[in-house]
């Protein structure tokens, strides 16, 4: 008599498929598609996960065309965004947080070489006219262009660039970067006018079906100081214009910067680099409260720049300054001591922020304004119907990526209303958290810093004063991604089912769940590196 097999033999290759377990389940693994932080804290609307995971590939080209979808100025971008996705990053509660901004430098220094370009769609017929040239309007401009739609660009100064070329020293953007940024965006078929202040948007509206206005803030804020005939005083904004337009000041050996915000860390920076041996930024308050970015103290003090905290000028006169000391009080607004000290200065340049000018819109009573801003609506509608506004002259964050953004969203609001529709409302998604990894399958991997210029060299030239990454290490930073809450086809789950109830389909496609054998066991889900799995109950 033949002997009946164990059960284990009978059975085929693939034998835990034999019996179809499905019904055991009271639960079933869901793949999901969650918002990584990076992309929820990106002013720009960046899809920066999908990007580095080209980049990662090596995939470059595609890798720089997923940041177009989105940002038109990734060179630039990758150069003086102050990276708040890098802030968000779930990996800096690993080891440290993805270069993301270091391999966005790379892939838009790769895109200028490479000279890749942007396809754009059939004519509209529609005509839109923006008004300023600095970061919002440039974005505004390149994504209506993108849809089809004729661009006319007016801007007051003689270069396109806004405060990215009248603001920001070439140390931090060399202008050969904006130069063939803007280029792009022009052979696209934007149309730029410079020297083309606009006065008066009624006006300047014939003949174009809407306007987007981005004329930035570039009038420096003054304060009433006492100052003698012979004080030689001027504002930060002027000094990083005349830098541009040829019109270097002469600002003498000791220089005394008034204010605590970035532009008066370029101010104080750009003092040493035309000759100053003592540039002192006097400020109100501590560090800690200093609107300034970390970054941008940190190197002017590493430059020999003097921080003067907790003190005010109370008085300018051809020798120096008075300052009197401050105190902080319990609501952290700094308080007069009646202590006073001079500090010896040939010149005093004020920072103490930026006004737009909002004449233009004076003729439009339903363009409201209060506090030196315009108020808009969600879509950076203003009250007049076919003319938006974004960038610094509306409520917001004062930065370029914070600007371009403005501009990506004032293009889709302005393409439909042109065609008499409503912009799509993006898709709400749950964001992906540092406890859903499962930080168990990446190793430490500590991030590439990118080499900066020789000390000696920054204090005493305009040249960048920080490199990029080489494709190797671009390539090895992009790696690093977590791909927090987002599948990234590894096979973790593929392999660990013991039901074999996963199945792989074709590359990028993912996987799918065979619901006959899956038992709900939850093994890919709790073996899912990035949190794309989760169980969910099954109806009843």
């Amino acid at each position: 008599m033949e002997h009946e097999k164990p059960f284990a033999i009978t059975l085929d290759v693939g034998s835990s498929r034999a019996n179809k377990t499905g019904a055991w389940r009271s639960e079933r693994p869901v793949y999901v598609d969650l918002l990584p932080p990076c992309n929820q804290a990106c002013p720009s609307g960046q899809d920066i996960q999908k990007w580095l995971y080209h980049a990662e590939s090596g995939d470059y080209e595609n890798a720089w065309r997923g940041i177009m979808a989105d940002n038109p100025l990734p060179a630039v971008l990758g150069r003086i965004c102050y990276r708040p996705c890098e802030s968000a990053c779930n990996r800096g509660q690993l080891d440290e947080a993805v270069g993301i901004n270091s391999v966005e430098r790379f892939l838009g220094d790769e895109g200028i070489k490479q000279g890749w370009t942007i396809p754009v769609a059939e004519p509209t017929g529609k005509r839109v006219l923006v008004v300023g040239a600095g970061p919002a309007g440039l974005s505004a401009a390149y994504h209506l262009a993108r849809l089809g739609h004729a661009v006319t660009v007016r801007d007051a100064e003689a270069a396109p660039g806004g405060m990215m070329r009248y603001g920001i020293p070439r140390y931090r953007l060399p202008r050969e970067v904006i130069d063939a940024e803007i280029a792009r965006i022009r052979a696209m078929g934007v149309e730029f006018e410079q020297n083309s202040r606009v006065t008066d948007v009624v006006a300047a509206k014939v003949g174009f079906d809407a306007v987007f206005l981005a004329v930035g803030a570039q009038v420096g804020k003054r304060a009433y100081i006492p100052a003698g005939d012979s004080a030689r005083v001027l504002d930060a904004v002027s000094l990083l214009h005349g830098m541009e337009s040829g019109e270097r000041p002469l600002l003498g050996r000791r220089v005394a910067v008034y204010g605590g915000g970035n532009t008066a860390m370029d101010a104080a920076r750009t003092a040493k680099r035309l000759g100053a041996t003592d540039a002192v930024v006097v400020y109100r308050r501590t560090r800690d409260r200093m609107p300034a970015h970390e970054s941008e103290v940190a190197e002017a003090v590493e430059e020999g720049v003097a921080m003067r905290w907790l003190s005010t000028i109370s008085e300018i006169d051809g020798d120096g300054i008075t300052v009197e000391k401050m105190r902080l009080d319990e609501s952290g607004f700094p308080q007069p001591t009646g202590e006073f000290e001079r500090l010896a200065a040939d010149s005093v340049v004020l920072a103490l922020g930026q006004a737009t000018d909002l004449s233009l819109v004076d003729a439009l009573p339903d363009v409201e304004h209060v506090g030196g801003v315009v108020r808009v609506g969600p879509g950076m509608t203003t009250g007049h119907p076919g003319i938006f506004a974004g960038g610094d002259m509306v409520p917001s964050g004062r930065t370029a990526t914070v600007a371009v953004g403005h501009g990506a969203k004032a293009a889709r609001e302005i393409d439909a209303w042109l065609r008499g529709a409503l912009a799509p409302e993006p898709q709400a998604r749950r964001e992906a958290t540092f406890d859903n990894l499962n930080t168990w399958y990446y190793s430490d991997a500590d991030r590439t810093v990118r080499p900066h210029l020789d000390l000696s060299r920054r204090v005493s030239t305009f040249d960048e004063i920080k490199g990029g990454l080489t494709e190797s290490t671009a390539l090895f930073e992009a790696r690093r991604c977590l791909s927090c809450g987002n599948c990234f086809e590894c096979d973790n789950c593929y392999g660990v089912c013991p039901d074999n109830a996963v199945l792989k389909l074709e590359p990028g496609e993912k996987y799918a769940i065979d619901l006959d054998y899956c038992k709900g066991c939850g093994i890919c889900v709790a073996e899912c590196p990035c949190g794309a799995i989760e169980m969910v109950p099954e109806e009843t």
